[in-house]
């Protein structure tokens, strides 16, 4: 063939690719954010199973052998040497995933899985009281931030890469794919979703899921015994339980900010807030004489579906799981809010006349919703854990819960886009923690 022809053929076969391409333009989108995402996908879902597992093996040995409890203010003061000398462009954790997909500036160092993977893994094996999901978040966030410039990926699809992480992260390390996405389009603006992310956080977060669960790692199964008929009667007292959910999220969106910045105003060098922070939970623990409370928390969870549990529980869980967290030990709030929930809607059955299973269920939800401000997201995951039976009440406990939460939430960098009352109007486009 002559060099002639040969261009003559690839110049025809470059017009028909582009005339293919304007015809179908959003082809080159879905080739290009499928390959994105099955990559980091297959990345952050192994990540995932291997935390899980770690984890997993981190309970388990600290439970047959609870003298390890005694060892966690050493644990603390070890975790906050690591962060303070070597750590503190990645302390912020979550906040700065939401600020990196308001405004991306460096690449958010790699650093941050290892240290949080081993902060964490730290704070539950010595008896803290801390959760997964922020670990989860941080890990993929880090690692899929890493291939921005070898993807020659622009500033807007950047943002659009961390959001599918998070999907990926938090999909995986929850067994709920359809609830990740769903959590990463909403929980960095309040009130508003960015449809420009959707198709990367749904494949991304679908893909982390399927490859953790073919690393064989199992995930928690949550049953509702009795869902009644809906009825008037029975919408009314979810939206009561709704209010009391919301209310709690408020209360410990606040006390955990304001008790973390009581630990920074009396203790100025910061490894030393997380050792004073182990003493008061290692004592705590002895002074309670159960290990119930610490840790995630995960067989009281599954009590409370099936059980009546102490009216307490969530109290206990809260006040344990805010000085964990807010003196500086590792992990994340939406463990221990589940269990915060579901013991609270445990709790709450004892006078509103509704099962106690559907209550948990509730409340295992929504005072997620309320803490991270993301109702569509949980809503989602609780038909993804309890089935679609539940969801008109799930629905109704996660949106009062959200609406009465009012504007806080666990993480202060999150923007308001559009303000949950008239009232605050004015507050739009501004962050929580500057409110």
């Amino acid at each position: 063939m002559s060099e002639n022809k040969q261009k003559s053929i690839n110049k025809k076969l470059s017009f028909q690719t582009k005339l293919f391409f304007r015809k179908y333009p959003s082809y080159p989108y879905l080739l290009k954010w499928t390959f994105i995402c099955t990559f980091i996908g297959i990345l952050i879902g192994t990540t995932s199973a291997g935390f899980l597992q770690s984890l997993n093996w981190a309970t388990n040995f600290r439970e047959n052998n609870l003298w390890l409890i005694t060892l966690l203010p050493i644990a603390g003061f070890l975790i906050g040497l690591l962060y303070h000398y070597y750590g503190k462009d990645i302390e912020a954790g979550n906040n700065l995933l939401i600020d990196t997909i308001h405004q991306p500036k460096h690449i958010i160092p790699f650093r941050m899985a290892p240290f949080i993977y081993i902060g964490t893994i730290a704070t539950h094996f010595f008896g803290g009281s801390a959760g997964r999901e922020g670990t989860a978040l941080q890990m993929a966030g880090s690692i899929a931030d890493q291939f921005s410039k070898p993807f020659r990926l622009s500033v807007a699809e950047r943002k659009i890469l961390i959001i599918a992480a998070v999907a990926g992260g938090f999909g995986s390390v929850f067994g709920t794919p359809l609830a990740g996405a769903v959590f990463a389009i909403e929980f960095y603006l309040i009130g508003r979703i960015r449809y420009n992310a959707l198709f990367p956080a749904f494949i991304t977060a679908i893909i982390a899921d399927t490859v953790t669960r073919l690393w064989q790692t199992p995930h928690t199964h949550y049953h509702i015994n009795t869902i009644p008929t809906i009825s008037f009667i029975n919408i009314v007292y979810a939206i009561l339980a709704g209010i009391f959910f919301g209310l709690c999220a408020s209360a410990f969106s606040q006390l955990i900010h304001k008790t973390g910045n009581i630990f920074k105003s009396n203790i100025s060098y910061p490894p030393l807030r997380p050792l004073v922070g182990g003493i008061i939970v290692a004592f705590a623990v002895w002074a309670i004489g159960t290990t119930k409370y610490i840790g995630l928390g995960i067989p009281t969870i599954v009590q409370s579906f099936n059980e009546q549990l102490p009216a307490y529980d969530f109290i206990v869980k809260m006040t344990l799981t805010i000085i964990t967290l807010s003196a500086g030990f590792k992990g994340g709030e939406v463990t221990p809010l589940f269990f915060i929930g579901a013991t609270l809607g445990n709790a709450l059955g004892l006078f509103i006349p509704l099962p106690t299973g559907l209550l948990a269920g509730m409340g295992f939800v929504a005072v997620f919703a309320g803490a991270t401000n993301t109702p569509i997201a949980c809503s989602m995951m609780a038909i993804e854990l309890f089935g679609i039976e539940c969801g008109v009440y799930v629905a109704i406990a996660c949106v009062v819960s959200y609406l009465f939460s009012g504007h806080n939430s666990i993480y202060g960098q999150q923007v308001i886009g559009e303000a949950k009352y008239k009232h605050y109007s004015n507050q739009e486009g501004k962050r929580l923690n500057e409110l």
